[in-house]
């Protein structure tokens, strides 16, 4: 291991380039996608690229703190920007290649590509001059008539052309990205134009035929962009759902329903029902100014401070850099709150440490994907999680910020108990305490904690979500200044353009999340859905919330956390509230498995990212963090059984069931792990698993039957280990 830095911290894979480090996670900030087809500037197209990501991060910021702005106009900015840079800075494919020369047929689809594009958008363009000119009230007719056609049709050409013809040069956009960027800033703008008569006439007989060329144009463009940045299983789920709402007068049973027209359909899926619903609001508000404040922390340094402080406290113990995984993951995870994200900012300096120490490759990979998944759960930001169901259930985001802390705590401590008792299996020693941290010189730097204690204060003394993250933020430079890294111009610099570049995959998948939600409320097939679910559950809550279990984590498989916690949400959470489940507690039970799904074989997505950083298999990897995982899979279950879990009881009643359930998950690690104070016998593993999901229920009679056969099982290994000496 290298040595240590001048201040006793260990040096991390950041140091050396913060830049990459969360290039990396720009590519990968909500779940894995491939990191390979971003590309790499220099020179004057770097700084070009630069600056166009800070004018977006500081467009948000102006706007959500000074400069407001209408609400549609505001999201399709959003949503425009995010599309602008996301062509300009990710390649239709993998780069690295040099380029080869271009090929007749390269340049004829290229031109043909060029000439529908730049003619669609130049009738736009007309549209806007036009009206900036004064020249008439009304849109010139020639303009908004012919645009259409000939925008999605060479938005498609340039979209083919990227897969037929992949420009590999990873320091240069190529010319079919530069006209889909192009195309973008086209069908937002003439959305933009018209959003005051789009809000009448949406989904309407009177809708225009430029307002589907447009709506079209700009739903291909978000899938491009979803491919690229997510993945194409998202990209798949959200045509499938589009297909739908074609197909339907020719399906069968509760999926039958009357059908929609290209011109209605599309409009309508292009307003607040659809790609500019709840998950694009909250992308726009909540989830980019808590990425640039995640942003913040890196450029400032103040991030590693966490990662050195679980290093100090916990690196010495057995299986240390594990334990720090954990720690580090939670803490990260409380400002970070992204499954891939999360495991690239820890893991790229705790999983070489774990192989050191003995852990194979693919453990010391899933100990981080298990670990760093539980950021989307962890207080107070939770990823995109808490602000998407505050908007879906109106219920106040401090209340679901409260309701998740024991959870959270619960699914770490599971982890933990995983790893420890591993651990002790193996035999496994921490790092040698030279090469750690000093403890004690952390402390005296313990104002680097600031920030987050501003950004916790605040919420609960009262302050809005955005005033709170950017008080947060104003206090990360401020504190800064008390270190070596210093956040002058160049450092807010360099924040403001990550923040931008880590905020483009979330833009991507929220937009793709809303148009299947708008399918979803435009074929009403969530509340058939609901109602089938009752019929096959028949009024049991039990068997409602196997089935919503099932149903999130094939949805997160597929898709983002983000997006499958949305979807299942419109489709299965009303079901589940009918059956006089609490609307937060099906709420939350749905967005834990979502997120779980992370490290759910055979797509998962975290432990992908894991098996890249440690070289190991990916599939080995995702089964081994599922089985450490495994305990906090009864979480959801628990407080159902209880609502004390989500501090809804009394005090008595919430320290009961937070107990229990630390006992339950530590039986429940010990018989996955087979060893419960040496090695257990399978006879003993069986009565450990029965003891652990006895304590589910919260129960005083089922808690004292787990407990006292935890005790009988404790005593009779006991017994075996001194017969057995």
């Amino acid at each position: 291991m290298s040595a240590k830095s001048r201040d006793g911290a260990i040096p991390s894979a950041q140091d050396d380039n913060i830049r990459s480090s969360i290039e990396v996670q720009a590519s990968g900030v909500d779940d894995e996608p491939a990191a390979g087809n971003q590309r790499s500037f220099s020179g004057t197209s770097h700084w070009l690229i630069a600056a166009a990501c800070v004018a977006y991060s500081a467009f948000h910021l102006l706007v959500l703190n000074v400069w407001p702005l209408e609400t549609w106009a505001f999201r399709l900015s959003h949503l425009g920007g995010g599309l602008f840079l996301g062509f300009l800075i990710f390649a239709a494919g993998t780069t690295g290649g040099d380029g080869a020369r271009r090929s007749v047929a390269d340049r004829l689809v290229l031109a043909l590509a060029a000439a529908g594009t730049l003619y669609g958008t130049a009738m736009i363009a007309a549209v806007w001059g036009n009206w900036l000119l004064g020249l008439s009230a009304m849109p010139p007719t020639w303009a908004t008539a012919s645009f259409g056609i000939p925008l999605f049709a060479g938005t498609c050409v340039a979209v083919v052309h990227g897969w037929v013809f992949p420009d590999r040069r990873a320091g240069r956009t190529s010319p079919a990205d530069i006209l889909l960027a192009i195309a973008s800033a086209a069908a937002i703008g003439y959305v933009i134009f018209f959003a005051r008569q789009l809000q009448l006439r949406a989904g309407m007989p009177m809708a225009q035929p430029g307002d589907m060329w447009a709506a079209m144009t700009g739903v291909l463009l978000i899938a491009e962009l979803t491919r690229r940045l997510a993945g194409v299983a998202l990209v798949v789920i959200a045509g499938v759902f589009v297909a739908y709402a074609f197909l339907g007068p020719w399906l069968p049973g509760v999926l039958e329903h009357r059908g929609y027209d290209a011109k209605r359909f599309f409009s309508y899926i292009f307003t607040d029902n659809g790609v500019l619903g709840a998950p694009i609001a909250i992308s726009s508000t909540y989830i980019i100014l808590f990425v640039i404040f995640a942003a913040f922390l890196q450029a400032s340094k103040v991030g590693e401070y966490f990662v050195n402080v679980a290093f100090a406290a916990a690196g010495h113990r057995r299986g240390g850099p594990a334990k720090v995984a954990v720690f580090a993951s939670g803490l990260m995870g409380m400002i970070n709150g992204t499954s891939a994200g999360n495991v690239v900012a820890t893991g790229s300096l705790t999983i070489p440490l774990m192989k050191r120490v003995g852990y194979r490759p693919q453990t010391a990979a899933s100990v981080e994907a298990a670990a760093s998944t539980g950021g989307q759960i962890m207080p107070p930001i939770m990823g995109a999680g808490a602000f998407i169901m505050a908007e879906i259930t109106g219920i106040p985001y401090l209340d679901i910020v409260y309701a998740a802390i024991i959870p959270a705590i619960i699914y770490f401590v599971s982890v933990y108990f995983m790893v420890d008792i591993a651990a002790q299996k193996h035999r496994m020693a921490g790092l040698p305490r030279s090469e750690l941290p000093k403890l004690g010189g952390l402390l005296r730097q313990v104002y680097l904690f600031t920030p987050i204690v501003v950004l916790v204060y605040a919420l609960f003394a009262g302050y809005s979500v955005i005033r709170c993250g950017t008080l947060a933020m104003i206090t990360t430079a401020v504190v800064s200044w008390l270190t070596p890294h210093r956040m002058g111009p160049r450092q807010l610099f360099l924040a403001l353009e990550l923040g931008a570049r880590m905020t483009l995959q979330l833009v991507a998948v929220c937009a793709a999340a809303g148009i299947i939600v708008g399918v979803i409320a435009l074929t009403g097939i969530g509340s058939r859905f609901s109602a089938v679910l009752l019929g096959l559950a028949d009024q049991s809550q039990l068997l409602a919330l196997f089935f919503a279990m099932c149903v999130s984590i094939i949805l997160g498989m597929g898709m983002p956390t983000t997006a499958a916690y949305a979807v299942a949400a419109s489709v299965i959470a009303p079901g589940i509230i009918n059956l006089g489940v609490a609307p937060l507690t099906a709420h939350f039970f749905i967005f834990y498995f979502a997120v779980v799904s992370a490290i759910t074989p055979p797509v998962a997505l975290a432990s992908y990212a894991g098996a890249a950083l440690a070289g190991s298999d990916p599939m080995k990897t995702s089964v081994e963090s599922f089985k450490i995982g495994l305990a906090a899979f009864i979480v959801p279950y628990m407080f159902f059984y209880s609502d004390a879990m989500l501090l809804a009881g009394s005090p008595l009643d919430t320290l009961h069931v937070g107990l229990t359930a630390v006992v339950g998950v530590y039986l429940l690690s010990a018989a996955v792990q087979g060893w419960f104070f040496g090695k257990a016998p399978l006879a003993v593993r069986v009565g450990l698993l029965a003891g652990g999901l006895s304590m589910i229920e919260g129960g005083w009679a089922t808690d004292l039957f787990g407990l006292a056969l935890a005790g009988t099982l404790y005593l009779w290994q006991r017994r075996s280990a001194r017969a057995a000496s």
